[in-house]
């Protein structure tokens, strides 16, 4: 829980009182490597922290090999299908766990009674959504504006972590190439 707490304490002060009702919501889930926890079309109702792990965002495919991944999460991070939890609607892709994953997840209505009930609530749920938000603008900024190599370069740069823990084929559908032009880029770099 402390993990939690450093990363929310970053955003905004914490009274005991609003953190012991924060905390009762949570649910530890252990989610095993390879597993996917959201299927498509199911609705999304956890919004969880990565206490450890890295979880895979994607849009699953008849032939797995065209699958495509559009995101990554990883530890200290959120993980949702954020979409699909704001309006309890079917989710449009998969969460899948990368690694052994460790969860602290909260329920819509958890949530909702979070907002309610707490002093905090309603500021941690907006500056998160905006994180969320700008990691999202920032990825689609990338694939307009940079080359493959330039996306492959500044992932690198920017997690490399991300190398060593994804398999390279979800790479370079993240960044928008085929297996092979990402062999090719690595051999140029």
């Amino acid at each position: 829980m402390q993990q939690i707490k450093t990363y929310l304490e970053q955003i905004a002060t914490i009274s005991d009182a609003d953190w012991a009702f924060f905390t009762s919501k949570l649910t530890r889930r252990v989610i095993p490597k390879k597993h996917i926890f959201l299927k498509l079309h199911d609705i999304e109702n956890h919004i969880s922290f990565i206490e450890s792990g890295v979880v895979r965002l994607f849009i699953p495919k008849e032939n797995p090999e065209k699958e495509i991944t559009f995101g990554f999460s990883f530890t200290d991070q959120f993980v949702s299908a954020y979409d699909s939890f704001l309006t309890q609607s079917p989710s449009a892709y998969e969460l899948q766990a990368l690694t052994d994953t460790t969860l602290l997840s909260m329920s819509y209505a958890d949530l909702q009674d979070v907002y309610k009930n707490t002093q905090i609530g309603n500021l941690i749920g907006r500056l998160t959504a905006e994180r969320l938000f700008l990691i999202k603008s920032r990825r689609e900024q990338h694939l307009l504006n940079l080359t493959a190599e330039e996306r492959y370069l500044k992932l690198f740069k920017e997690r490399p972590e991300l190398l060593k823990e994804v398999p390279l084929k979800y790479i370079s559908s993240y960044i928008g190439v085929t297996p092979q032009a990402l062999s090719r880029i690595r051999k140029r770099i």
